[in-house]
């Protein structure tokens, strides 16, 4: 069995229980365990109960916050390019619970990038793979704020659908190799 890495916080830090989505301080001295480390949040096992801790919170867990595909980037963002990023972005939201993104589980189903001149806004239609998942929002939050981390990306409306309902055929090939739901 693999050993898990065990780490004190460094700060009080916030944390969301998984998949309750409810919202707790995380107190400096704590023990927590790391689960999952993706798309530069952290899923984590803290007083026996599964949490997430954001990328901003990075520090905390020793580590430091994973730069964002734009920030990567040197050159003039076109309007393709702006696109190319915008589906690269949503791609670094995972659930906490499967290590596997967004876009790879099938649950953005709609993308639309308008506007002009570097004035861009993005409309992203997603879903849940479970429709009383509590991380929704937390989620939801995710997609907008990567989105609008992209220079001329100016808003970012993520609307939460649940027709139609989720199904594993919607997961890419890869994310079904790599969850083994074949």
């Amino acid at each position: 069995m693999e050993q898990r890495e065990k780490i004190v916080l460094t700060r009080d830090c916030k944390a969301i229980f998984v998949p309750l989505g409810l919202r707790v301080n995380a107190k400096k001295g704590r023990e927590v365990e790391i689960l999952q480390e993706l798309g530069g949040s952290f899923t984590v096992l803290l007083d026996g109960q599964m949490a997430r801790i954001d990328a901003a919170d990075a520090d905390v867990l020793g580590r430091e916050r994973e730069p964002l595909p734009v920030e990567l980037f040197e050159g003039k963002l076109t309007r393709e390019k702006t696109e190319e990023f915008c589906w690269a972005h949503m791609g670094t939201v995972f659930d906490p619970e499967i290590p596997v993104n967004v876009v790879e589980l099938g649950l953005i189903y709609e993308f639309e990038l308008s506007g002009a001149n570097d004035q861009y806004r993005a409309d992203v239609k997603m879903t849940l793979t479970a429709p009383g998942c509590g991380m929704g929002d937390v989620l939801v939050e995710d997609v907008k704020y990567k989105l609008e981390m992209i220079p001329g990306v100016v808003a970012a409306n993520v609307e939460l659908v649940l027709d139609p309902p989720w199904g594993m055929e919607m997961m890419s090939e890869a994310a079904r190799l790599q969850t083994g739901m074949m």
